[in-house]
């Protein structure tokens, strides 16, 4: 009873302040402050998400998106983690990547853009490419902070106890550096997320980011505010989903970050 109530509370606590500006927003725009064709009232949004919805070409839109999303992610964030800590437990390792994954890192990926047209051409997997450089460089270096935070004493400890490499790497590597690998997760999903919109906004023909810049060339505001609202929407899911299945898979964080 005491954790429902907890539950509820910790909802009513995230939802005030969103729930109180489109309250502000629908009654600025009833008044006539806020230029309705600039600004269209949330409940003109909600009638428009709903015809939006019912042709099916949000959901499909979506649906785009987050495919090459998945696909971005899946080789990016993957490459990054296992170069991250591959980093982290060899020096040598270290030395041959990390150069490279520093410049690729601090490189804005969207000026990549037309050397990757050049190479594959223009399609999803020019956005999946980006998302994926995205996803590595990010996922790299938090993994490889994470090995470099990581108590050395527990390494010493299982070599003393006869552990070989592979039993280090999966035994005191990997679990102890889940807390900070997880975050790094986190924030790779967000700006993957931002680069595949981006991407979509310049040359592709259909997913979310193309949505939004047709709605901005044929001055349809509605369909533009709802589809950056249901982006937003998604990235928060997305932070509070993992949160969440960090919970169920790092119970310790949790304990150590509450007491």
């Amino acid at each position: 009873m005491i954790q429902a109530r907890n539950r509820w509370r910790d909802a009513a606590v995230r939802a005030w302040l969103p729930v109180l500006l489109l309250a502000c927003w629908q009654i600025l725009a009833q008044l006539g402050i806020l230029n309705p064709l600039l600004f269209p009232p949330p409940s003109k949004l909600l009638r428009a998400a709903a015809s939006m919805l019912r042709s099916g070409d949000l959901t499909e839109q979506l649906r785009v998106s987050l495919m090459r999303l998945a696909a971005g992610l899946a080789i990016g964030a993957g490459a990054g983690l296992f170069c991250g800590l591959a980093m982290g437990a060899s020096r040598g390792a270290r030395r041959s990547l990390e150069f490279i994954i520093s410049g690729l890192y601090s490189t804005p990926k969207l000026t990549l853009l037309p050397v990757v047209m050049l190479l594959i051409g223009v399609g999803n997997q020019a956005g999946v490419v980006l998302t994926a450089l995205t996803s590595f460089g990010l996922m790299a270096i938090h993994c490889l902070d994470a090995v470099r935070n990581l108590n050395r004493a527990y390494v010493d400890l299982a070599i003393n106890y006869g552990a070989g490499r592979r039993e280090v790497f999966f035994k005191v590597y990997l679990p102890g550096c889940l807390p900070q690998i997880f975050t790094g997760f986190r924030l790779t999903v967000g700006r993957a997320l931002v680069m595949t919109i981006s991407v979509e906004m310049i040359i592709s023909s259909n997913g979310m980011g193309s949505m939004i810049w047709k709605a901005w060339q044929t001055f349809t505001t509605e369909k533009l505010y709802v589809a950056v609202l249901v982006i937003a929407g998604t990235g928060a899911l997305f932070h509070y989903a993992l949160l969440w299945f960090e919970k169920l898979l790092i119970p310790w964080k949790t304990t150590s970050d509450t007491a």
